[in-house]
């Protein structure tokens, strides 16, 4: 049994388990809110507690860049930087390098160069610098540098992707890291599941604490996606957590947790809350229509956040047409506990050994007249 993570319970291919880092105990399968450049948008962290988050996501690209690590390790490290005391993952900035393809310069075995994109400058990530950046941040689990190919990469890009992500993990695996810190490979392969299993054989091999399946959702049909992420996580070991990197709309985030997954992260509580939208049980309620403008009731009947328990939707959609950043920030609070409340209900399924069941009732109302 590993130290770090324990299945709990399982039903199927579901799993519900404890990750235990340096900063405390999560329970998975756990949603990260993401926190980009060391804050979650609009939301203080004393809410994120209290709205369920365990672990928050920061990134190394944008913290690297703005306001630097070593500035954030002169302050005590990235928790005391932004007063959360739970735990932190942070991506190496894989993903960003490599999805922000227009100030990308170039790729060869030691690393990646690319343009800045709040200067424009040219920079270069290596495993060497991601590992010390992440070091310096002080995060509970730190991610190695990746090459995360777009959905219509060729067969050759997959390769060389799953060649230079395993010699980079490589490098990246005994590198100093901070006290506690837990360090996971990003499996890559794309669709193809021949380069995704070379990927993973390469990569668990090499014995890390938790493994990322990325290169997932970035642009490819979901029922492909999801076939791939069955195959994915079966060939994860049983005793390390699955990391499924930037999936968060209801539909997914229970079908990655049907798959084996038991981590994953996305923006999209908070986007679509800028965007004037609700998540809801009976799917998505955009507050600009006006069929909610004398609507008195709750976004979400029962729901306990500060937006259901006090507010309308008529005077919430009255916020964001107005442009009120009160609007906004009450529905990013609302999507943000409706998010974790439903991971947390897929956890108590799993563990009851009804979770089969009792996701597709959830699938089947989140199909209903949202609007």
């Amino acid at each position: 049994m590993s130290e770090t993570f324990t299945v709990r319970a399982r039903e199927g291919a579901a799993r519900a388990g404890i990750l235990r880092t340096a900063h405390g105990e999560v329970r998975t399968p756990a949603f990260m809110p993401v926190g980009t450049k060391a804050t979650v948008k609009t939301v203080d962290p004393d809410e994120l507690r209290t709205l369920g988050a365990g672990i928050v996501l920061g990134n190394a690209y944008h913290l690297h860049f703005r306001p630097g690590e070593e500035l954030i390790a002169e302050l005590g490290g990235l928790h005391a930087f932004m007063g959360w005391d739970g735990a932190i993952l942070t991506d190496s900035g894989g993903f960003q390098v490599f999805s922000l393809r227009d100030t990308l310069l170039g790729t060869d075995d030691d690393g990646v160069t690319f343009r800045s994109v709040y200067d424009g400058k040219a920079e270069r990530f290596t495993p060497e610098l991601a590992a010390r950046v992440q070091e310096l941040l002080g995060s509970d689990i730190a991610m190695c540098l990746d090459i995360c190919s777009p959905a219509d990469a060729s067969r050759a890009e997959l390769e060389d992707a799953v060649r230079r992500t395993t010699t980079w993990a490589e490098r990246q695996r005994d590198l100093p890291r901070a006290p506690g810190q837990l360090r996971f490979a990003i499996t890559q392969g794309g669709l193809d599941e021949e380069l995704r299993r070379r990927s993973s054989e390469e990569l668990v091999v090499l014995g890390f604490d938790g493994y990322a399946i990325g290169g997932l959702s970035v642009g490819e049909h979901r029922e492909p996606m999801f076939e791939a992420t069955t195959a994915a996580a079966a060939m994860l070991p049983e005793d390390k957590p699955r990391y499924f990197m930037g999936i968060g709309d209801p539909e997914g985030v229970l079908e990655v947790i049907a798959r084996g997954v038991d981590m994953f992260d996305c923006v999209l509580p908070t986007r679509t809350a800028r965007t004037g939208s609700a998540l809801t049980g009976e799917g998505r309620l955009n507050l600009r229509n006006a069929r909610f403008a004398r609507d008195d009731s709750p976004l979400e009947e029962g729901c306990p956040c500060p937006a259901c328990t006090r507010f309308s939707r008529a005077y919430i959609r009255h916020l964001v047409n107005q442009q009120e950043i009160l609007g906004l920030r009450l529905l990013s609070l609302h999507n943000l506990r409706f998010l974790l409340d439903l991971v947390a209900a897929a956890r108590q399924a799993i563990e009851r050994g009804e979770f089969l069941t009792w996701k597709d009732e959830a699938l089947r109302r989140a199909k209903g007249a949202g609007g």
